[in-house]
């Protein structure tokens, strides 16, 4: 199978590797195969060199996402960044509060007698609802930057303040919008961020874990000093460089990449407007510029996503992180909309107007021939 036959739309559950990264990468492999990279813990040459490496990519992470070299923790991805925040604050209190829309890595994280709070039906956070959830028993609050489904931005500043206000801690899963949309750590408040370098096209098995000056967190992983005694393990030196050359890329040219994203898409939204029965879910306007996510009235996604997929384009359907299951997505329930008929498309660096001319193509005809044989 070749790109040149495949219109790939699903960037927001992983973007290809970006020919940046791949350079990076290449150079430290390189590095390894000739011996020159030793355990970056250690003090002779080759591991002062591994080292040299992983400071050099954490400089430039920070200088992305406006953090401290320092506040940057790189680990597995998002999930694991996560995990780590969900167990790292259970001293400090014996509740954790998430909105109605997070990943299932924050609802399964967040543990046993977690307040969940509401959202609207175009999955925005309810403040009201959550200025009521935070109480002195509260250890942190969770909410993502921007819904992974739908792709509505969430109101971030005014939930940081709010917990400013409470002395509560908050961490914002932003593995949907960094390299899509603005994101600054220090301007934002926030005490806690996580990334995933797979989404912006880094290689996969990367991620980074913001945590703000002053924030003290329990290990996940124990048994080591690695990363300021904050991830034990050795680095993973080759994707922490690939990373690193990823978001500098995906960063450098936000306002137009989005633009050109925003203008790819618009066909898309076009179509919607004019098809009976199809209708796009998600905020109208404060939303991710890469992602639609469409409901389709009286089909399941399943057959949408083979006829697609036979026609060389690939898209996602329902439950975020479970394509195989036929559950019906919490993220929608929690809008109260249909939670089994969704389609959700997004573009990415690689996305040309050719793929959004042959999903066009093709998805038309797909729920015509589905719908007749109902």
């Amino acid at each position: 199978m070749t790109r040149s036959n495949r219109a790939y739309l699903d960037h927001a559950s992983t973007s290809p590797l970006r020919p940046e990264a791949a350079v990076a990468m290449r150079e430290v492999l390189d590095a390894c195969t000739a011996g020159a990279l030793g355990d970056p813990s250690r003090s002779y040459a080759e591991a002062l060199e591994s080292r040299a490496f992983i400071e050099d990519a954490r400089g430039r992470v920070a200088a992305a996402i406006g953090a401290r070299p320092s506040e940057v923790v790189f680990c597995s991805g998002a999930t694991e960044a996560v995990a780590t925040v969900c167990r790292g604050v259970r001293r400090r209190g014996t509740r954790q509060v998430l909105s109605a829309v997070e990943h299932a890595s924050v609802r399964a994280g967040s543990g046993f007698g977690a307040a969940t709070v509401p959202v609207d039906r175009t999955a925005r956070l309810d403040l009201d609802a959550l200025a009521a959830a935070i109480d002195g028993e509260a250890a942190v609050v969770h909410l993502q930057w921007a819904n992974h489904e739908v792709g509505t931005l969430q109101p971030v500043a005014q939930a940081v303040s709010m917990c400013r206000e409470r002395g509560v801690w908050i961490h914002s899963d932003a593995a949907q919008a960094v390299g899509q949309v603005a994101v600054d750590f220090a301007a934002s408040g926030l005490d806690l961020m996580s990334i995933s370098g797979h989404k912006f096209g880094g290689p996969t098995g990367t991620g980074v874990l913001v945590v703000r000056r002053g924030v003290r967190l329990d290990e996940l992983l124990v048994g080591g000093d690695q990363e300021r005694a904050r991830r034990a393990g050795m680095e993973h030196v080759i994707g922490i460089a690939g990373f690193a050359a990823a978001i500098e890329a995906a960063t450098a040219t936000l306002d137009g990449e989005a633009r050109r994203r925003v203008a790819l898409l618009a066909p898309v939204e076009a179509w919607v407007d004019a098809t009976e029965g199809v209708s796009l879910l998600g905020h109208p306007y404060e939303r991710l510029p890469h992602l639609r996510c469409l409901a389709i009235e009286g089909i399941e996604p399943q057959p949408v996503l083979i006829e697609l997929d036979r026609a060389g384009i690939a898209v996602h359907s329902g439950n975020s992180c479970t394509s195989e299951s036929l559950e019906p997505s919490p993220v929608l329930a929690a809008m109260g909309v249909d939670a089994h008929r969704s389609l959700r498309i997004s573009a990415g660096w690689s996305t040309t107007e050719r793929d959004i001319e042959a999903l066009l193509a093709a998805l038309p005809t797909a729920i015509d021939r589905l719908r007749r044989l109902r």
